[in-house]
C-alpha cells in the first residue's frame, strides 16, 4: 500500500463516540441491562470510551467486558499455526443483559460472527447488537452494526487502519490504497 488519506482525525473519533454512546441509550427503557463487550484489540479501547461517554450522560456506569475471538475464527489457521490468544474479560452475566458488541472496523463479517459463537458461550443475552467506529462494506455474511460512527466506501483491497491512543500512541484512521 503506496496511499495513506486520513479519513478522521482525533477530534472527529471522538465526536462520532460521543454521537454513538448517545444513540446507544437513546430509547432504551431499562439501562441497567446494558453492556458493552470490546472486541480485541482496538474494540476493547472504543468500549471503555463508550462506557465513559455514557457514564458522562447518565451518571451511571456500564458493565464492560473484553473478548478475544481468534480461536472462534473460521480463518485462524490461515492467519497463523499458533493464533494469538488474548484475555477475555467478562464480569457479568450476560444471560441477564443487552450486549453491545464493540469493534473497530466491520468489514467481511466474520470477526462478528466469531464474536457471536463466543457469547452464547457465556449464556444466552437478552439481545446483541453491534457498534462499530467504521463500516467499510464488502460483507461475506449478513451481519450489520446497529451503530456506526462512519461509513468508507472502499475497495476490498484497500486497508483500514483505526489508530487509538490507549493502542497506538494517536487517534486517527487512516484509508491506505495502492
Amino acid at each position: 500500500m503506496s496511499n495513506r488519506k486520513t479519513i478522521c482525525d482525533a477530534a472527529e473519533i471522538g465526536a462520532m463516540t460521543e454521537k454513538m454512546a448517545r444513540k446507544l441509550i437513546q430509547g432504551r427503557e431499562n439501562i441497567d441491562t446494558l453492556a458493552l463487550i470490546g472486541i480485541h484489540t482496538r474494540g476493547v479501547y472504543l468500549a471503555k470510551r463508550l462506557g465513559k461517554n455514557i457514564t458522562n450522560i447518565l451518571s451511571a456506569k456500564v458493565p464492560t467486558g473484553e473478548m478475544d475471538i481468534n480461536l472462534y475464527r473460521d480463518d485462524w489457521t490461515g492467519i497463523s499455526h499458533q493464533p494469538e490468544v488474548r484475555s477475555t474479560r467478562i464480569d457479568f452475566n450476560v444471560s441477564r443483559k443487552q450486549i453491545v458488541l464493540i469493534d473497530d472496523v466491520l468489514y467481511t463479517g466474520r470477526t462478528i460472527r466469531a464474536a457471536l459463537d463466543a457469547i452464547i458461550d457465556f449464556g444466552r443475552p437478552i439481545r446483541i447488537e453491534l457498534a462499530v467506529l467504521i463500516d467499510r462494506g464488502h460483507r461475506e455474511l449478513p451481519i450489520q452494526a446497529d451503530y456506526v460512527g462512519k461509513f468508507i466506501e472502499t475497495r476490498r483491497k484497500d486497508v483500514v487502519n483505526v489508530l487509538l491512543s490507549e493502542y497506538d500512541g494517536i487517534d486517527r484512521v487512516d484509508l491506505l490504497t495502492e
